[in-house]
């Protein structure tokens, strides 16, 4: 058993040696391998230099298995470094860091090969996921899962910049609400960002809000060579001109280096006998050394600041760093972008004892030998069971879900009334939904859905409505065993929630299956934690309502246009506009499979649902017809062999589309009808089978759209008409060369009846026979008569 002493020193040897790989790994990438785009990588190299003591003091000391980290964006060579020393990231990937398939620049869960807890890059998103994972745990442990599973505390690594960012503060009021624990947030607190250095005194309000949040607060600001000076005579003095120097002037005068710092230091503090002694004692060499060892950068200051930690209450650690310590433009304001030059490398490598040819040997540099080196690594807490990502077998969906139908019914009140029916019985598929709302629970049709399972709380709370004897339709216990996690009003809060629940399969070893509510036009308020969760291949359905401008009075907040643009956009998400609840019900059916396929092949599921309440088609459910609305679209009304013109609709539409078929057919021959449930859907397989075809010539692949619209004469027109973006469907011209008419939303704002600004808007069955007529020949077709 190793003594403490030599603990921490093979602890801080191991440091150096991962700042050397991560600074390596940098300098291979600009200056060794070809880099025909001529992109520098520099901004990695400071702001690795930073994190390099904090991470192998978390990695190679403090941190167990079930512990679960995410990496600040700029630490990535660091992350990379430690991996690579415990055999979990290859030399191969390391030399093509930023080159394609090689390490990425930023940690990445679905494209780096070692052990990424979460992905980071859009700052704060991963910070906020650390909190919202450890909400997830709790969840997953109050129902009585992963019992033999011990809590990991999650832990983020934060830039002192990148806490101005909006969706951390959002975070942070909602873990309060929840009773956050288990979670380590830890800033590096170099006070430097992209442009500037941080303003003074930020650590205090730093420390002020989190306080105010319910968190313990630990700052690490002294190393220990700064401690021991404290001690001396006259370190009073020194102490107090450090915590009084400004962050600019300090950072400055750490470039500058030691007798920059001594100059100040003089003519600052003046002749005082015992702190003037303790400067002229030390070189400038070891007068920079003492300068630039605060609490971030010594081994020692951080281990005592984790393992002083002994309960599960969150804890921010702020810990003061240097940005680029020990690097040639350590402290310089223009360090982001820095990058060492062939020769300073030189001038390193010589220091730090690396041979060349050797960069990569993983004891090069170190005084441990190769086998007592791997034999420490080994032993590392953290590293005991090699990879830790974890899995949970598929929760069986039904193969129909029900749900009571009417005569007329919205599709949100038809999506309410299938996840009703299912909270109804005791299915592992009931039992594994968690849904969440950013306070419009009731508005969305999720209430009898809670009613019936409860809100989601770690201890157990009465409806004091209910208790007191006041009547409401709304009954809402909370407990321990509650399925809904309500959340205050904020989009982005919603989708990192969603991404933490989506991922429990992986993190906890427990499936979960996550529904989301929200109005549809405040996606674009969550856009950027959306796109997060998907790039995490998080899991998850999302019910977004009112589509379009039906919600007519409210104006344009309550409208949205550009949402089925972002459904079809978005990688990993795969999104539906149903018209009918029958539709609905098998797209959820199909979701919650969707939700549970793996290598490649499943993802997360975007419902676009309208509060308009249409008359529901009394049909059979056929397979055939399935397939079609699950793959987007099938017809309504099947073209003739002459057809002049097909009409294709999506959603809320369907009364106006079915309405100008009906006048159409009047006047002109064979008169199609395309129910779209999903352009997303239908472009992806149309452009799949166009790279299929491409890559395999010779093989007459065609997608579902290819295969519909093939039986349509060439001179046929298509109109397609959306309540949102024409562009939604205009591709479709492009399919089989049939000229188009696309009508849609270009514009919101305006309040009224949805019949004033469907007309206003041209969407109207009017719109859509005048578009009709430009597409073919014959008489005039009558039209709809306007209400007086």
């Amino acid at each position: 058993m190793p003594t403490a002493s030599a603990r921490l020193e093979t602890l801080s040897a191991l440091a150096r040696k991962v700042l050397w790989l991560s600074s390596w790994t940098i300098h291979h990438a600009n200056h060794i391998r070809p880099n025909v785009d001529g992109l520098k990588v520099g901004g990695h190299q400071a702001s690795s230099a930073s994190l390099a003591t904090i991470m192998s003091a978390l990695y190679f000391s403090v941190l167990r298995p079930q512990d679960r980290v995410a990496v600040k964006p700029h630490a990535s060579p660091v992350f990379h470094a430690i991996q690579y020393l415990f055999g979990h990231q290859t030399r191969e990937k390391l030399e093509n860091f930023r080159g394609f398939k090689g390490a990425q620049s930023y940690p990445s869960r679905t494209k780096d090969v070692d052990d990424v807890d979460f992905s980071t890059g859009s700052v704060g998103l991963g910070v906020a996921q650390t909190l919202f994972a450890s909400l997830v745990q709790d969840y997953v442990k109050a129902h009585g899962w992963a019992k033999d599973r011990p809590e990991g505390r999650m832990i983020a690594l934060v830039g002192d910049a990148e806490m101005d960012e909006g969706n951390i503060f959002e975070a942070l009021l909602e873990g309060w609400k929840h009773g956050l624990r288990n979670t380590w947030w830890v800033v590096d607190y170099n006070r430097q960002s992209l442009d500037a250095v941080v303003r003074e005194g930020l650590w205090e309000k730093f420390e002020s809000m989190f306080r105010n949040f319910g968190w313990d607060v630990v700052i690490v600001k002294y190393g220990r060579l700064m401690r021991e000076a404290f001690a001396e005579p006259g370190g009073g003095a020194l102490r107090k001109w450090i915590d009084a120097c400004p962050n600019q002037l300090y950072a400055a005068l750490c470039f500058q280096g030691g007798a920059a710092f001594r100059k100040h230091l003089r003519d600052e503090i003046g002749d005082q006998g015992p702190v003037t002694q303790l400067i002229e004692r030390r070189s400038d060499e070891e007068l920079l050394a003492l300068m630039s060892n605060l609490g971030g950068h010594d081994m020692a200051s951080m281990l005592e600041a984790f393992e002083s930690i002994d309960h599960d209450r969150p804890v921010c650690f702020i810990a003061y760093t240097i940005k680029g310590v020990g690097l040639p433009f350590q402290g310089h304001k223009d360090n982001h972008a820095g990058l060492m030059t062939v020769a300073q490398m030189e001038k390193w490598r010589s220091v730090q004892n690396i041979r060349s040819g050797h960069e990569w040997d993983k004891s090069e540099g170190l005084s441990q030998t190769p086998a007592a080196l791997e034999a420490f690594l080994s032993s590392v807490p953290f590293n005991r069971e090699g990879r830790r990502r974890l899995s949970a077998p598929e929760i069986a969906v039904p193969e129909r879900l029900n749900f009571t139908p009417s005569p007329q019914m919205s599709t949100q009140q038809g999506f309410g009334l299938v996840l009703n029916e299912l909270g109804r019985g005791d299915s592992a598929l009931a039992e594994r939904i968690v849904t969440a709302s950013p306070d419009v629970t009731v508005s969305t049709n999720l209430g009898a859905w809670v009613n019936r399972r409860g809100l989601f709380a770690r201890a157990e709370k009465a409806d004091l409505f209910r208790s007191e004897k006041i009547p409401s339709t709304f009954n809402w216990d909370a407990s321990p065993k509650g399925q809904h996690i309500e959340l205050g009003i904020a989009e982005m809060n919603l989708f990192i929630l969603m991404s933490a629940l989506g991922l429990s399969h992986s993190i906890n070893g427990e499936r979960l299956l996550p529904v989301a509510t929200l109005y549809d036009p405040f996606i674009e308020r969550g856009l950027d934690a959306l796109n997060y969760a998907c790039y995490q291949d998080a899991r998850f359905m999302v019910a977004a309502t009112p589509s379009g401008i039906t919600l007519a009075p409210e104006g344009g907040a309550h409208q949205s246009i550009a949402t089925p643009l972002i459904g079809m956009a978005q990688d990993g998400l795969s999104s539906f506009e149903p018209a009918f609840v029958d539709e609905l019900a098998v797209i959820m059916g199909w979701g919650f499979r969707h939700m549970q396929r793996e290598g490649g092949e499943g993802g997360s599921v975007y419902l676009r649902l309208t509060t308009r309440t249409l008359d529901q088609p009394q049909r059979i459910m056929t397979p055939e017809l399935e397939t079609g609305i699950t793959e987007g679209a099938y017809w309504l009304r099947k073209p003739g062999p002459n057809a002049e013109v097909v009409i294709a609709y999506t959603g809320a539409l369907a009364p106006e589309a079915i309405e100008a078929v009906g006048l159409l057919g009047e006047s002109r021959r064979d008169i199609g009808l395309l129910a779209i449930t999903s352009a997303d859907r239908l472009h992806a397989g149309w452009s799949a089978a166009r790279s299929l075809r491409r890559d395999r010539r010779g093989i007459a692949h065609l997608s579902h759209i290819e295969k519909l619209l093939a039986p349509l004469p060439r001179d046929c027109g298509l109109v397609t008409v959306i309540d949102g973006h024409p562009a939604t469907l205009a591709w479709l011209g492009g399919v089989r060369g049939h000229r188009l008419e696309a009508l849609g939303v270009e514009h919101f704002g305006q309040t009224g009846t949805i019949d004033d600004l469907y007309r206003h808007y041209g969407i109207d069955a009017n719109a859509i026979i005048d578009a009709a007529e430009s597409l073919t020949a014959g008489a005039p077709v009558r039209h709809r008569k306007l209400a007086v």
